[in-house]
């Protein structure tokens, strides 16, 4: 997995690695009872004539491999609800509002922030690198609110461990609270929308907050 920038990712890598730890050990435990199943009951045990001891209507068994699967999908929704309600929070107070505009086939990114606005729009890139760049501060809450006037897109910077979809006439929202890395980052369209969606490439550039500070204030009222 991409090392994470931002504290929702941290939650969304420890619940993939939960899952893969309870999904291996059920699968030990399965192949452990299918050898010992062979092994013990393999034919050269019994005559021509003979068949294994055969097991039916045995309710503690049906009882036992009925419960504990239950028992499992109930703690993986546990988990699973848990980290989505934190996932999907808003705090309503971001440090920074970010409108993602998606369309065929680019972004439009409008940073809002302490009454300043800038824009950033982009063109089809086959370089992410060459994409337009959406500069945020560390340690910080962004608030995103993506919208489409087209077709279905999605927003997905791996580095966030999330993506989101964008669709026309519905409001998606979502929220993080970026880390202190600076660097950058790519950023892609995660669904299918058409001729030259592979070219629907951005950046996002971490940055402290005295560099995040002097962008805005460069840039208020712009757009590149």
């Amino acid at each position: 997995m991409p090392e994470t920038i931002t504290r929702q990712g941290d939650i969304v890598q420890s619940l993939w690695n939960g899952s893969w730890i309870a999904a291996l050990a059920t699968g030990v435990f399965v192949i452990g009872l299918i050898v010992w199943a062979c092994v013990f009951h393999r034919k050269k045990r019994y005559s021509d004539q003979e068949l294994p001891p055969q097991v039916r209507y045995n309710l503690p068994i049906e009882i036992l491999y009925t419960v504990v699967p239950i028992i499992m999908v109930a703690v993986f929704f546990y988990f699973t609800a848990r980290d989505q309600n934190e996932l999907d929070k808003l705090s309503g107070n971001p440090d920074v509002k970010v409108k993602v505009e998606a369309f065929q086939w680019s972004w439009r990114f409008t940073t809002e922030y302490q009454g300043k606005t800038v824009s950033v729009v982009g063109d089809p890139v086959d370089d992410y690198r060459n994409g337009p760049e959406l500069v945020l501060p560390a340690s910080k809450k962004v608030e995103f609110d993506l919208v489409s006037d087209d077709v279905i897109h999605s927003f997905w910077v791996p580095a966030f461990l999330f993506k989101r979809d964008v669709i026309p006439g519905v409001q998606n929202r979502f929220e993080v609270e970026t880390l202190n890395k600076p660097a950058v980052y790519a950023g892609r369209c995660a669904e299918l929308c058409g001729y030259d969606h592979s070219k629907m490439l951005f950046k996002v550039k971490l940055v402290p907050q005295a560099e995040f500070d002097q962008y805005i204030a460069s840039q208020a009222g712009s757009a590149q």
